[in-house]
Parts: C-alpha cells; structure tokens; sequence
C-alpha cells in the first residue's frame, strides 16, 4: 500500500490526564515537524526510530500550546507499516482540539473509524483475523473474552487456517497434476489416501466452526431469556439483575413490546439478560411482532428464566407455557415465582405445582427440576442470590485451555461453515469417483472460504464493514 494521505486522530478515550495523538501517513514526521520544537537535539526528520523527543507543540497562530513527548516509529517499523508520530499531551479538550486543527491545516485529514488498524493490514503488518481481534481486544469485558482476543491476536487462529490451507493446496496440486496427466492415465495419490487427509481437514474445520457457540458465549455473553406472562414482573427481575432501570416498568400489562438487553458478569462469566414481551391472546399488531420476538429470543438462548405471578388464572399459565416450553428444549430452565413479598405461601405452594405440572405436560427434554424453582421477589430482591448460584452452575463453561483455538466471530464461522460443506462435497465426489476437475473446483472453494479469513482474498465492501465497526483512533 503506497500514496495514501496522511491520517492524524485521537487514541486515547476522555477523562484521563493524558492524551494520544496518532498521526500516520508518507508526511507524518513532514506535517508534525512543522508545529512542533524539541528542548534539544535534532530536528525530527533527522531522528532515529523509535525514539522519544520533549518539546513544544504550536499552535496555528504561532502560540505554545503546550509540552509534549513525541515517539516517532519510521516505517515499516510501526503498527500501521507507515512512517508513525504519537503525540503525548495534556488531556486539555482545548489543546488536543488546537492540535488536531493544527495537523489537518498542515495536511493530515481525521482519521475513519479503525483506519490505522485497516492500514495495518493493507501494508501486511497483520491478517484480517488479527486485525479484527484488535477491536475484540478493546471491547473484552471479561477475562476469558480478552484471553481468546489475545490470542488470535497472536496469531493462533491464523497459523491453524495457514496449516489447513497447507494441506489443501497440496491435495489441489495432486488433482491438478493428474488432470494434466490425464491422457497418460497417471495417478499421483491412492483415492484412499485423498480421502484420510480430507477426512483430517474435515475434522479440523468442523473442530473451529463447533467452537463457535463457546467462543460466541464468552465474547458477547450468555443469552438468558426472561419470558413469561404480561405483568409478572419480567422488567423488574432485569432491574434488579443489572442494579439499573434498564427497563421500563408499569402495572399496565404489555408495557414490553420489544427485547430489552443488559450485559452482567457474575462469578467472571457474562450473561446477557433479555427481557421480552409477556406471551398472552391479543390482536394488537404491535403486541403481536413482540410476542414473535420473545419466541425468536427463547430460541437463541441457552438459559431461560420463567417468571410466574401466582395470583394469574391457571389457565392463563397454561396458554403461555404452550408457547413457551416446547422451545425450552435441550436448555436450562428456572421457574421464578415472583412476588413473594405481596403472596402468602399457600398460593405460593400452588403455583409452583401448577408450574410442575406444566412443564411435565408442555415441556419435553428440558434441563430442569424442582431444585431449579424458587419463591423470588423481583421489587425487594428477595433470594436473588439463588438465581446467581443457577446461572453459575447452568453456565459451566468447558474448561479451555490457555492457547486453544476459538472462534468467536460471525464471519469466521459462516466462512467455516462455506468451507465444511465444501470439503464434504469434495469427499462425496472422491466417493463416488467423480472427474478430477469436478473436484479440483470444490477444494478451490474451500481454500478460498478459509482465505477470507484472513483476508487474503477481500473486497472493499467487507473491509469496510469490518472497520466502521474500530473506534476511531485505531
């Protein structure tokens, strides 16, 4: 990558007592020696890389704007490949603005959105998959999040895709030579043998794409789906969960019309809480297109809590959890009887064999049993603690070791997926003996899903999805 602008942003986030800011491009060290005069030394341009120089920053009427400590990392010795300038200033919002309108009126331009980071991957300083743990790096919340960032960062995702392809391009090469030598009636490999290395690269992809629904787990958290009747107090258990007023609440039935999420970590392991709309008859349209959400979030999760107001008409329970328990299959359930504070334990007792009843009648192969329902009180937080102990236990993790190799992005896994279905289809036709070229195409096709990963095969439109996403400054 050559001939690109000169870029300049802040890298650093407000409130400290520090700012970075990065300035990138062929006229880097050019622009910023313009407006700025070391204590001592050399002039800038004269400057070994990597080194740090004090000096005065200046501003565009020719003020001192402050002290500052410039690095400066020639390329390509730099995160971005380019000839690199960090300015360490005073976190003043009046001097950082002064000198960002001092370097693009001496022509740098603001940077987009993960610019340096997407220059970073154009000049071949990193792959696509590790520029993408970047932003993965900066957004983790919970350690096992940053450990899986830190070490696709490392590049233990790409070294797996590089072996892969590895093996691919040498069955693609034993294909190719026999169609060459077709005529000679030639065979390079055994059938036999083609077929075990695509059984071992078979094996190896479907490994990544199967890590997908732990490494998606811990990246964006446990979905838990809060579902229920209309006004059982759905809203408030998120509440009281997330210690916020996340959710509107109200005594009104139908308050919730869509879903509502809060992020929580509870014992080092995130849960994504997802409020939805009360399941019951209605001809609302609106209520209608909320009720088909809960459904849809019920089914994505993989914990649900189900939340019952004892004092409801038994067949009002009965109406929702027809709905509800069939997509509760193969998950984990809790049966939340709220409102303990207002209820005597009598209707309490009942509502709870009404529940048991329901899931024994509804509820087919579902991960529950009576030690997984509770009295609770949504409003005062009453044996909340309980529910923490349930979404620890029914979120017992894997144990995964400290350099496994997980996906955890969307697009590296619809990619395995691509490239998993290819590599059958190639086994297929080795079964059935099908012409070489036929099967030259289908691994093709799996070497070029596996490349998309690591972008060595892009187009703009999907680097520019993948970028707009980095906060700018990286």
């Amino acid at each position: 990558m050559t001939n690109y602008d000169t870029i300049c942003a802040l890298a650093t986030a407000q409130g400290g007592a520090l700012n970075v800011i990065r300035v990138s491009g062929k006229q880097a060290i050019e622009i910023v020696s313009e407006m700025f005069v070391p204590r001592n030394g050399k002039p800038l341009h004269q400057r070994e890389t990597h080194r740090a120089v004090f000096g005065d920053v200046i501003g565009c009427q020719g003020e001192i704007l402050d002290e500052v400590l410039l690095t400066i990392m020639r390329a390509p010795h730099s995160y971005t490949g380019e000839d690199t300038i960090e300015i360490s200033c005073h976190a003043s919002p009046y001097i950082t603005r002064e000198i960002l309108m001092n370097l693009i009126e001496k022509g740098a331009r603001q940077a987009n959105p993960g610019e340096f980071t997407m220059r970073a991957f154009l000049n071949g300083k990193m792959d696509l998959s590790r520029a993408e743990a970047v932003a993965d790096i900066i957004a983790a919340d919970s350690k096992a999040a940053h450990r899986l960032a830190i070490n696709q960062l490392k590049g233990g995702f790409s070294r797996q895709l590089s072996q892969l392809r590895d093996k691919l391009l040498h069955l693609t090469s034993l294909m190719e030579l026999e169609l060459d030598f077709s005529e000679e009636d030639v065979n390079f490999a055994d059938r036999s043998e083609l077929l075990e290395l695509c059984g071992q690269i078979e094996s190896v992809i479907a490994h990544l794409a199967s890590s997908f629904s732990i490494g998606n787990a811990i990246k964006n958290g446990i979905p838990v789906a809060i579902v229920g009747e209309t006004n059982t107090g759905k809203s408030t258990l998120l509440n009281a969960l997330l210690h916020e007023e996340r959710a509107i609440v109200s005594n009104i039935s139908g308050t919730t019309r869509d879903t509502i999420e809060g992020l929580m970590n509870i014992g080092g392991t995130s849960f994504r809480f997802i409020d939805t709309a009360g399941v019951r008859p209605t001809t609302d349209v609106v209520e209608q297109m909320g009720i088909e959400r809960t459904l849809q979030q019920l089914d994505k999760s993989t914990i649900a809590l189900w939340v019952i107001d004892p004092m409801m008409d038994i067949k009002t329970v009965e109406a929702a959890a027809k709905r509800l328990l069939p997509l509760c299959e193969d998950k984990n359930l809790a049966v939340l009887i709220n409102k303990c504070d207002i209820v005597d334990a009598v209707t309490i007792t009942r509502a709870m064999e009404w529940a048991t009843t329901m899931i024994e009648r509804h509820g087919t192969k579902i991960n529950w049993d009576k030690s997984n329902m509770w009295a609770i009180s949504a409003k005062l937080g009453t044996n909340i603690e309980h529910l923490h102990s349930f979404l620890q236990n029914a979120s017992a993790m894997p144990n995964v070791a400290e350099d496994a190799v997980i996906v955890t992005n969307v697009r590296h896994y619809e990619a395995l997926r691509a490239a998993l279905a290819d590599i059958q289809r190639v086994q297929q036709a080795m079964r059935d003996s099908l012409p070489g070229d036929l099967v030259s195409e289908d691994l093709r096709l799996c070497i070029s899903h596996l490349s998309e990963i690591v972008g060595e095969i892009s187009v703009n439109s999907v680097l520019e999805n993948i970028f707009k996403n980095f906060c700018i400054g990286k």
